[in-house]
């Protein structure tokens, strides 16, 4: 019976934990939303966290969205063959993209990369004090600190995601055309006919966009509230990786079964 209940006020303890850890987040969300102005009108530190976020993360996303289009064209190409439509390899390689795999891997890839790294920047920056001491000098370090950085993430996500889609492309066609003798005019033109704009790349970078709010959030508020020691930033810095891979992965399938509601 102890054991029992033990557990229970274990388990009870971590809800309790979960819920006060997601309300604190909204706040904070809220207070980085109303003091986004200032940050959003220093247009030099934004442009320096978007090349912070965006441009040192376009290595991983370029290679990684080749080789993904490089096993989609080889996997493609063997199952459409089986039933004669060879043809419509660029409809799949452009679809399976443009829909899915280059926002979520995108997005995947970007949590590791650059959320990661703001986490750490943020939450060393509070280990050494460096936060407390621009509240002592008036300065605000929501404002000067994370709003830059959160909306650094927003901004880079949904380029990488169509940077990642269009190296995507670029490997099915390397892989299809130039090695397995698919017609070029019958990739290009069957995507062509087949990607519709706003069903297949609009939702894909509304996608992203919802991604880099959620990762970059996530980012900002595990580097904002880490413990002041290496230890405490180790941890966020985990917790980053971990909550923002868990929430890609459910806004993925929430915002595609609303997707595809509308286009029934």
């Amino acid at each position: 019976m102890s054991r029992l209940l033990a557990m229970l006020r274990f388990l009870g303890g971590e809800v309790v934990d979960r819920v006060w850890r997601l309300g604190c987040a909204s706040r904070f969300f809220l207070a980085v939303l109303v003091k986004s102005g200032a940050a959003l009108s220093r247009f030099p530190l934004l442009l320096r966290e978007i090349w912070f976020a965006g441009v040192l993360s376009l290595l991983i996303i370029l290679v990684s969205g080749l080789f993904v289009g490089l096993v989609l064209g080889l996997q493609g190409y063997e199952i459409l063959q089986r039933y004669g439509s060879a043809q419509a390899l660029g409809t799949m390689v452009a679809l399976s993209l443009l829909r899915e795999l280059g926002p979520v891997v995108a997005a995947l890839l970007f949590a590791s990369r650059a959320g990661s790294a703001i986490t750490a920047e943020i939450g060393l920056m509070k280990a050494t004090e460096q936060l407390k001491a621009m509240d002592m000098m008036a300065v605000d370090p929501v404002a000067r600190v994370v709003a830059p950085r959160f909306w650094g993430g927003v901004i880079s996500m949904p380029i990488l995601a169509m940077l990642f889609s269009s190296m995507g492309i670029l490997g099915g066609w390397l892989i299809g055309v130039v090695f397995l003798g698919v017609d070029d005019g019958a990739f290009w033109s069957s995507m062509q006919a087949s990607v519709d704009f706003r069903y297949d790349v609009w939702n894909g970078v509304f996608k992203s966009v919802i991604f880099g709010v959620a990762v970059s959030l996530i980012a900002v508020f595990e580097g904002y509230d880490s413990e002041p020691t290496a230890e405490g930033v180790s941890r966020a810095i985990t917790r980053t990786v971990v909550t923002s891979a868990l929430a890609i992965l459910a806004l993925d399938f929430v915002l595609t079964s609303f997707m595809f509601r509308g286009m029934l």
